[in-house]
């Protein structure tokens, strides 16, 4: 026989998985796109918190004032914070690409709208993001981010999580090293061959002192610079599939660090 009795704890314990899985929503890739609606992402919410409700390990809450629980929210709010967002940074290394790429060709002054962080960015940092969201749907890793938080509830469990600041400080480190050398191997391509055409242009510019090389040197570069990106776009593949395997570490790594 099934038991629909619904009783306030439920509520409570029903209210603290909705606040983990909406924040994860609201910060994680794909899910926080900027133009997917707000109430697509509430009823997604509140639809996949329902589903984990009967699934997730459920404890005695032990607080005895509105603070105490308060506080459980808190604690709840900042996990699905840390999680979504520990995914969310693997992103952000289109945009050092992309911002490198353009200073080199010479499209720093061009800004589009990034799809993921809803702010201007470099028009190289936005054909990334919206090529590594594609990559994204296609091999299939939203629901890699949707197992991780479930998964997340059996490794932390409800007012479980253990916010030790120097294993998150340590995480942050490491991935800054990642990023660092993720995003400038993304560019390399255009960066050397930008390069060798300023070295160049830099001989031309002595040998024929006469000749604009200002003027010359703008439009060469923009014209190289998008070849060798156009050329390059075959790598793209490789390229998410190195940014999806570290975000799958990064995901990993946050949640281990929170227990």
């Amino acid at each position: 026989m099934i038991d629909y009795s619904f009783t306030y704890g439920d509520l409570e314990i029903f209210l603290l998985i909705l606040v983990r899985v909406t924040m994860f929503v609201y910060v994680a890739p794909f899910f926080s796109m900027s133009n997917t609606p707000h109430p697509v992402r509430i009823c997604f919410s509140v639809f996949l918190s329902i589903i984990l409700y009967g699934a997730v390990p459920v404890t005695t809450l032990e607080y005895n004032t509105i603070l105490g629980y308060t506080i459980i929210v808190l604690k709840e709010f900042f996990t699905g914070l840390i999680i979504g967002y520990s995914a969310q940074m693997c992103t952000m290394i289109s945009n050092l690409a992309g911002q490198i790429m353009d200073m080199q060709v010479g499209l720093s002054m061009v800004q589009v709208m990034s799809p993921g962080s809803r702010e201007q960015v470099p028009v190289s940092a936005g054909i990334y993001q919206y090529a590594f969201m594609g990559m994204m749907l296609v091999s299939g890793l939203y629901r890699y981010l949707v197992s991780a938080l479930v998964d997340s509830f059996n490794l932390i469990p409800i007012n479980g999580a253990v916010f030790n600041s120097d294993k998150l400080l340590d995480s942050m480190l490491r991935f800054f090293g990642n990023y660092m050398v993720i995003g400038f191997r993304i560019c390399l391509p255009v960066f050397l061959i930008t390069f060798m055409l300023n070295v160049i242009l830099g001989i031309l510019a002595r040998v024929a002192p006469q000749m604009n090389m200002f003027a010359v040197g703008m439009q060469l570069k923009l014209i190289v610079g998008l070849s060798m990106m156009y050329l390059t776009s075959s790598l793209l593949y490789n390229a998410s599939d190195f940014i999806f395997v570290n975000m799958k570490l990064m995901i990993t790594e946050f949640i281990n660090d929170l227990v």
